[in-house]
């Protein structure tokens, strides 16, 4: 089941099975912005041992588990299914069927007249433990892009690569590198993060982990050619790590076939197994800055993860030098000189929102 939820001047859809926000749509300086990706195939051309949320892969969806689990890649979060509680004007609320280390999870997907951007919020009620998550937004990239960051401590890739013998990755693995500019790459070479792609058919994953002293955790995509610029913000004290995943032609096998393209992952979140050096450090490097390396559950409370996506014009093509944030305007500012200002809900992302009561139990199976 399909949910149009609507304010002035932006719009998205909400798909239920995987918990989906799809077709987002900004209206900016006289055009629609349509900057997420939706992958080539139909339903049926995913193989049955595929995870299930390949079926339905597009837009933007939470992985909890980030990662493996039983549940399929990125756990019951991104394969399950949501039920709609309510969706009164420009906010949506949803509960996960079934729970996710115990926990009742509750999405919330909220827009402002005049705003850009797509507030989303997920509430962890209950559980014990901890566990990787993250916000999967894919952005299309088709013609390439430049990429821009909040300052990084370093950036590091997987244990393993994505892909060896029935495809290609382009970057090493397991490598860390300071310099986004120059990663290490597979041919023994330096790979450029700041551009998309990095290859001409590659499968690959990277990602980069916040400075501590950073107030707000941004990701600006800026598509040239399309004129437009895809932001990615967040609370880097929550979430303080940037993944990106390049899905561009490097996978032979069904559904993707090499076909899938021009796919830019910009997953925000908290995933120390992601980090194929650190994940088997003791201690860690992110809990040795007091950074969380993993969402960690209330059993007697409610926690809950911040992200904030969304899209404007952007005709200079101009990188991104810097974002900030003061009261309620985003300044953009371009490496050339080009800035916007944006209206924005400007304290929703710190601090600590009133905890949120359990939702009644919908008549479905939680068991699921």
């Amino acid at each position: 089941m399909t949910h149009s939820i609507g304010a002035q001047g932006i719009r998205f859809d909400f798909r239920a099975r995987g918990g989906v926000l799809d077709a987002l749509c900004v209206t900016d300086e006289g055009r629609d912005i349509a900057p997420l990706h939706r992958a080539p195939w139909a339903a049926a051309e995913v193989p049955p041992d595929a995870p299930p949320h390949q079926a339905w892969l597009a837009g933007d969806f939470l992985a909890a588990p980030m990662g493996a689990s039983e549940h399929g890649l990125h756990g019951r979060a991104a394969n399950g299914d949501w039920q709609v509680l309510e969706a009164p004007g420009g906010t949506l609320r949803a509960v996960l069927s079934g729970a996710v280390e115990g926990a009742t999870v509750v999405k919330e997907l909220s827009l402002s007249d005049g705003h850009p951007f797509v507030y989303q919020r997920h509430l962890f009620i209950g559980g014990a433990g901890a566990l990787p998550v993250a916000n999967h937004a894919m952005v299309s990239v088709p013609n390439g892009a430049r990429l821009s960051f909040s300052r990084k401590r370093w950036w590091e890739t997987l244990a393993e690569p994505l892909e060896t013998t029935r495809g290609r990755s382009c970057l090493a693995y397991p490598r860390r590198a300071e310099d986004a500019a120059e990663f290490p790459g597979a041919d023994g070479g330096t790979v450029n993060l700041h551009r998309y792609p990095w290859g001409a058919a590659h499968e690959d994953f990277v990602a980069g982990v916040e400075d501590p002293a950073s107030r707000l955790g941004w990701t600006a995509v800026v598509r040239p050619e399309e004129g437009d610029l895809f932001l990615s913000l967040r609370n880097p004290a929550m979430l303080p790590m940037t993944m990106l995943w390049h899905s561009n032609g490097g996978r032979d096998y069904a559904p993707w076939n090499g076909r899938h393209r021009g796919c830019l992952g910009v997953e925000e979140g908290a995933a120390l197994p992601m980090l194929g050096l650190s994940a088997q450090e003791t201690p860690d490097p992110l809990s040795a800055a007091g950074q969380p390396p993993l969402l960690r559950l209330d059993p007697q409370g409610t926690v809950e993860v911040r992200h904030v996506i969304g899209a404007i014009a952007w005709p200079t093509g101009q990188s991104v030098a810097g974002v900030m944030l003061e009261g309620d305007v985003l300044t953009v500012t371009g490496d050339w000189g080009a800035e916007r200002k944006l209206p924005i809900r400007g304290g929703w992302m710190g601090g600590t929102a009133p905890q949120a009561p359990a939702p009644k139990k919908p008549a479905l199976d939680w068991d699921l």
